[in-house]
């Protein structure tokens, strides 16, 4: 694809990918506004993570999440979105048109609809940042497969906790999840699933005070019980973080207003507190963080930001 010219007053800017992103893109490229998308060095979002989305209407033998964002974004560009691997580093709404720089080169735009969506949090255990990629990760669909024949675990209590050890039962010969309570933020058909496995067992009440590694890498953690302080070892060569998401909103700088989380609030339909300014998807979502909300609020930005040109015009 041709590099982006800077310089040239776009219509709209899509910064960031996934369900959001490619559906703004594809709903503001049947509009005409020539938008702009960049999508990320990790373009396609969280479902370039996950193995199996079952839950997406009009897929009723489920699809592999990299193949969908793949689907999704051939079908925006084949309307005319113009995509580009690259991060955003910093903008300037301060006036219009908008000032978006990336890798150095500043581009401009009318509009600007943000699909950041969120990234992993981490637990911040003793021995943690050292095992990273040693043992630890929090993508079991990326890793998964290196722990065949072992015992991993899986820390956290909801629906992706749940997925993760489930779909770790394919290579591991045993997954434990630790849960630092013993209410599970899981839907129960999710919870279910993994709690009838016979290769996975959950342990509550149980938070991971310290990991445990050697030369080769990570061996086992150290869990705490919350309500006493007891301590007690387990053995394990891997484990999976799946305590939660933070909204990818630091490059924003203050300028859109956001809650106590980093989430960026709307003020009128889809728009944020800054007019011309849109956002969608999980950097909006700390609630439902569904692929088919975020490619809905990519639809709705996507006609407010065409609705809201056309009122300036």
């Amino acid at each position: 694809m041709a590099r982006p010219m800077s310089g040239v007053v776009r219509n709209v800017i899509i910064i960031g990918s996934g369900p959001a992103g490619y559906t703004a893109g594809l709903y503001s490229a049947r509009a005409l506004l020539e938008p702009l998308m960049f999508a990320g060095y990790m373009s396609g979002g969280q479902l370039m993570l996950t193995s199996d989305v079952e839950n997406y209407p009009g897929y009723p033998q489920g699809i592999g999440g990299p193949e969908m964002m793949v689907e999704l974004r051939e079908q925006a560009e084949r309307f005319g979105l113009e995509v580009h691997d690259k991060n955003v580093e910093r903008i300037d709404v301060s006036s219009r048109p908008f000032k978006v720089w990336v890798e150095g080169e500043e581009f401009l735009a009318e509009t600007l609809i943000i699909c950041t969506g969120a990234e992993a949090i981490w637990l911040g255990a003793e021995g943690e940042d050292a095992q990273k990629g040693r043992g630890i990760s929090t993508c079991a669909t990326c890793d998964g497969a290196f722990f065949r024949d072992e015992e991993v675990i899986v820390v956290g209590g909801g629906d992706s906790a749940m997925e993760e050890a489930t779909f770790l039962t394919r290579f591991a010969n045993k997954v434990t999840i630790i849960n630092r309570r013993d209410v599970f933020r899981a839907s129960k058909l999710m919870y279910q699933r993994a709690a009838n496995h016979p290769k996975i067992e959950i342990r509550p009440f149980r938070t991971v005070k310290a990991w445990l590694s050697n030369e080769k890498g990570l061996t086992g953690a150290v869990l705490e019980d919350p309500r006493d302080g007891n301590n007690e070892e387990i053995a394990c060569t891997g484990a999976f973080i799946a305590i939660g998401h933070k909204p990818l909103t630091r490059f924003l700088d203050g300028q859109i207003e956001t809650d106590s989380s980093g989430y960026i609030l709307h003020h009128e339909h889809t728009m944020t507190s800054v007019p011309g300014v849109f956002a969608a998807g999980d950097v909006v979502d700390s609630r439902y963080r569904q692929a088919v909300t975020a490619a809905g609020m990519g639809c709705a930005a996507a006609m407010d930001a065409e609705r809201w040109l056309e009122d300036q015009s």
